[in-house]
């Protein structure tokens, strides 16, 4: 199948070609989703065919460039999406008429009725290149600017619900640990698939978990609180140039009240400082999801709002598009996933992870 065929655009295999780290390395709005990293997990994981498309030629310097999965599922369809399970990736495409020539392709990809849709996950406004009604899907997005003092960025918290969590923490001795054993793996996954259950949502995979930590090495962390020797909570962050980036958290709900999760938050602010980043990312959250969006606004974090936009004839009256997959899971989930053994839960989430990318 050939896929984005267009005289004014190229394509590349970003995981071979030397071109890419290279561009990465120095583009201001690069993040980890773009990385060579995030993009080997996602074909280790989920097999997915991946690659770049820019409009430079193929012996030249890249200076503009996106990169795209093609998801092929007899369940969801054919698409491509840049990037699944990415909170953002930018196109990375600075020149308005380059990013013109790479948008409008995009959006007439879907017309050759051999996909459902191409989704692009902006973090900037498209606005100014005049697209046709793509479908689109809002997001809320906190950041925290690491540059003040630890003193002030600990001010900046909510002085009830953040400083006092931190402090209870403290008081109370909870155990820290942090790295990417199988011992603190196994800690981290048995506290996702509780924190799943609880939302009524199968766990990821284990083996993308797998797949990140050994795609990242170091980069990656693990980070457990323990209460007498039980994991309470856990967190998994990724470091990429100059920001950390929280990307899963998990807990158990009984122990909540002992402020394991904000010890990881706090532990892991005081380490980027510590090691010189400026951004602590903290992911997109559902507007719908005031409770996630209401934690991140107590550590003082900025918010920024990302729309995915969607190039398909499948739109509703309103011009919003569900999640691929978001149709089964509100009729089945809250029938069926409260009464399935943890081994059928994650074996859901391994069948149906692969195609809701």
């Amino acid at each position: 199948m050939c896929i984005l065929k267009s005289e004014m655009l190229h394509r590349f295999d970003p995981l071979t070609d030397p071109r890419w780290e290279e561009f990465l390395r120095y583009h201001p709005r690069s993040s980890v989703f773009h990385s060579v990293q995030w993009l080997d997990a996602l074909r280790r994981t989920y097999g997915y065919e991946l690659f770049g498309i820019t409009t430079c030629h193929q012996h030249a310097a890249l200076t503009n460039a996106a990169v795209f999965c093609r998801v092929s599922s007899w369940l969801t369809g054919r698409r491509l999406v840049g990037l699944p399970f990415s909170d953002h990736c930018d196109l990375l495409v600075d020149a308005q008429a380059d990013l013109a020539a790479i948008a409008s392709t995009l959006q007439r990809e879907p017309l050759q009725g051999m996909l459902r849709y191409v989704e692009i996950r902006p973090t900037r406004s498209l606005d100014s290149l005049g697209l046709e009604s793509p479908s689109s899907l809002r997001y809320c997005l906190h950041q925290i600017d690491l540059l003040p003092s630890l003193d002030t960025l600990f001010g900046n918290c909510h002085k009830d619900s953040t400083q006092r969590k931190i402090l209870r923490a403290e008081r109370e001795g909870l155990a820290y640990e942090e790295g990417r054993s199988e011992f603190l793996l196994d800690r981290f996954y048995s506290l996702l698939i509780l924190t799943r259950r609880r939302h009524l949502a199968p766990p990821q995979p284990k083996k993308w978990f797998q797949s990140l930590i050994e795609c990242f090495g170091g980069a990656l962390k693990i980070r457990v609180a323990f209460r007498d020797k039980n994991a309470i909570a856990a967190i998994l962050t990724l470091r990429y140039k100059d920001t950390l980036v929280y990307k899963y958290g998990c807990s158990d709900s009984r122990f909540h009240h002992f402020g394991g999760m904000h010890l990881l938050f706090w532990r892991s602010i005081q380490e980027a400082k510590q090691d010189g980043l400026n951004v602590f990312d903290l992911g997109r959250s559902d507007w719908e999801d005031t409770g996630l969006i209401t934690f991140k606004d107590r550590w003082g974090a900025e918010r920024s709002e990302i729309i995915y936009l969607r190039f398909s004839a499948l739109t509703n009256a309103k011009g919003t598009y569900m999640p691929a997959g978001a149709d089964w899971k509100g009729r089945i989930a809250r029938k069926v996933f409260p009464w399935l053994s943890d081994r059928v839960l994650c074996a859901a989430g391994n069948f149906i992870y692969r195609h809701i990318g």
